[in-house]
């Protein structure tokens, strides 16, 4: 307790007398933290509500179900679903993001992904843990997606393994980083369509052997969900393994489809 107090106050020192920019808009920092980020730019993320698709968590709802007979109108499932879950079934139950994947958060991920700066981890964890606490969303264990070990060995790090190890901590979870394994590499293409997101992670996951997943409900984190095709692998490999349920937790959803009322992109 004493180290961690005097590692904040020497940063919060630095951060005075030695002010820096933020390292998304390069504004000269003013308050004693160490998040390299200012004020504006953490309050331009744009978060998302808990009106979302009841299954994939998108803002994108652009199909209304009815609820099915005898059930209780008043459900979760009661009728907010988006395109995409009107046309797939996933593996996973749920999945639910912070915010939408666009403007100053696009920078923000990917400042993540390729330098490690943990109090910007720690941030994203704290919200992604607010919104699995906000929508009544448990589990047994915290899982991070894993990258394949000669992307990870390149980078150094796995970004989801820092924020989901923030989450399991503000969620009092047991966390498990090395329960899952990436089996085949991502290619190196940049811009990838969907068919190629589904095609690339098909059969990409495994639990590693060993590995103790029976009966055990899973909270999934990744950094960013785009088509779900990551998660939807990762919740297969788990689910063959005898975990129970597999719900999808990330910071960032993108919004691929505009709807008649506005909401999304």
């Amino acid at each position: 307790m004493l180290r961690r107090m005097l590692a904040e106050t020497g940063d919060a020192l630095v951060s005075v007398f030695f002010p820096g920019g933020c390292r998304l808009c390069e504004r000269l920092l003013t308050r004693a933290s160490r998040l390299p980020i200012c004020e504006e730019c953490l309050g331009a993320f744009p978060a998302l509500s808990s009106r979302v698709c009841s299954i994939c968590g998108s803002p994108a709802l652009a199909v209304t179900t009815l609820p099915q007979a005898g059930n209780d109108a008043s459900s979760e499932d009661d009728g907010l679903k988006c395109l995409d879950c009107a046309e797939r079934t996933y593996r996973f139950e749920r999945a639910r993001s912070y915010a939408a994947y666009r403007g100053v958060l696009v920078r923000a991920v990917v400042l993540l992904k390729f330098e490690r700066i943990d109090p910007l981890a720690a941030y994203f964890g704290e919200k992604v843990a607010s919104v699995a606490q906000r929508d009544g969303l448990s589990g047994d264990i915290v899982v991070p997606v894993p990258l394949h070990r000669t992307r990870e060995r390149e980078r150094g790090f796995n970004q989801a393994e820092l924020i989901a190890r923030q989450v399991a901590k503000r969620l009092q979870l047991p966390f498990k980083p090395v329960l899952l394994m990436r089996t085949k590499a991502r290619p190196d293409k940049h811009i990838l369509s969907n068919d190629e997101r589904w095609r690339i992670v098909r059969g990409a996951f495994a639990t590693r052997p060993g590995s103790q997943v029976d009966n055990k409900r899973v909270l999934l984190l990744d950094d960013v969900m785009t088509t779900g095709a990551t998660l939807d692998a990762c919740a297969g490999a788990l689910l063959e393994a005898g975990a129970t349920s597999v719900i999808g937790l990330t910071v960032a959803r993108a919004v691929r489809r505009e709807t008649p009322t506005g909401i999304g992109e």
